[in-house]
């Protein structure tokens, strides 16, 4: 790959992440206060490509107003899938934006450049039609698994069993010009069709090789992905930002009082005040005009822009949407908790609730852990909610 070329797969909604995805498409969703597609666009150009042809289709308008004609003087190429049919749909989409061997990697994931770097390394000295990165990671049966023989891959599990594989697949590929051949001619599931269909398929016929890193790797998939993500991104550090002190980055126009305790790691936004006794941290994000009142308590949160938090509030493990509302004394006491996503039951989760975007709670409400709020749902003084609120429900007492 003389000249590099990254295809990046980002067309999807996101539906685990229902409901802070009503409004924008997944790659779109903050980690530290920056969109993870960024950050995934960062560790391309870090690794050294020169082209990127991103892959939209849901919402695309909010990824192409935001990146335009070219990011950090790497030119885009803009490819639509209408229709959002899978991964390796999305990835045939692409066929005619690219020649030669290229990269491949999620629009949603937060992957090391050193992933990156490794896949690219060992694709460029084999014979191999493809190659993928591996890491050995928790939760196989969340992610997908790979089992290999040496360097050489002879299984890729979608659903495994979680004590039956080590390997996760970290979404992290390199391709030669074949693999759109293969694609075409893998029959779909429902009319869908993933990445890896395709190349467990050929494994008999064809050679495709894993590459194990121990890069760091986080995937924004579930809702308390994203705390792990912010997590990640405040750990490597915000740039973008002045640090006030070490793990601590506070925007020129954001107010914190004098008062108030700030535990890092955290990050401040532009416009953003922190009020008298608030305490903020660790790992909390708070986005652009985002509000935390006197004696408020906020840990392990990632409050999206326009957010208010009244005084005497309590959230912990919590993830806004934007222009959301907590009133005073409000408690959000934190994960663990069960998180019903689609039609799964997920246990022991970190989650304390997601609220999304323009949730109104008024004062003294009570969110059980692992809530999630749709959005536009007003939830009135003193309820106590859990499980799921519909987007537009009214919860009163």
């Amino acid at each position: 790959m003389s000249r590099q070329t990254a295809v990046v797969l980002a067309a999807g909604e996101g539906t685990r992440l229902r409901p802070l995805t009503r409004n924008r498409p997944k790659p779109m969703l903050p980690a530290g206060n920056r969109p993870i597609l960024e950050h995934v666009l960062d560790g391309l150009v870090e690794t050294g490509v020169e082209e990127i042809v991103l892959v939209v289709g849901y919402k695309r308008d909010r990824v192409q107003n935001h990146f335009g004609p070219s990011y950090r003087g790497r030119p885009i190429t803009y490819v639509r899938q209408d229709k959002q049919l899978g991964s390796g749909h999305a990835l045939l989409e692409a066929k005619a934006a690219v020649g030669g061997s290229f990269l491949v990697v999620n629009g949603d994931t937060l992957i090391d450049p050193s992933i990156v770097q490794a896949v690219s390394t060992a694709f460029e000295t084999s014979q191999a039609l493809g190659t993928l990165a591996v890491l050995d990671g928790p939760n196989p049966h969340e992610y997908g698994a790979v089992e290999v023989d040496g360097e050489i891959v002879t299984d890729i599990v979608e659903k495994p069993d979680a004590d039956d594989y080590r390997l996760i697949n970290a979404g992290v590929y390199a391709f030669e010009q074949d693999i759109f051949d293969i694609i075409e001619s893998t029959p779909r599931t429902h009319g869908e069709l993933g990445l890896t269909e395709p190349l467990s398929h050929v494994l008999e016929d064809e050679r495709i090789e894993a590459v194990e890193t121990d890069g760091s790797w986080v995937d924004a998939t579930y809702p308390w992905d994203l705390l792990e993500l912010t997590g990640e991104v405040l750990r490597r550090g915000i740039s973008a930002l002045p640090e006030q002190r070490r793990g601590v980055w506070i925007a020129d126009s954001a107010r914190v009082h004098e008062t108030a305790t700030v535990r890092p790691p955290a990050v401040i936004g532009p416009d953003s005040e922190v009020g008298p006794g608030a305490v903020l941290g660790p790992t909390v994000a708070l986005g652009r005009n985002v509000t935390v009142e006197a004696n408020a308590t906020v840990g392990r949160s990632v409050l999206d822009d326009d957010t208010r938090v009244g005084p005497g509030s309590t959230l912990l493990d919590t993830v806004t949407g934007q222009n959301v509302q907590v009133g005073a004394g409000s408690v959000v006491p934190g994960g663990p908790g069960s998180v019903e996503v689609g039609d799964e039951i997920f246990r022991d989760r970190p989650l304390g609730a997601l609220l999304a975007d323009r949730v109104q709670a008024d004062g003294g409400v009570t969110v059980d852990p692992g809530t999630l709020v749709g959005p536009n749902a007003y939830l009135a003084t003193g309820v106590t909610v859990s499980g799921r609120v519909p987007a537009n429900a009214e919860v009163r007492r």
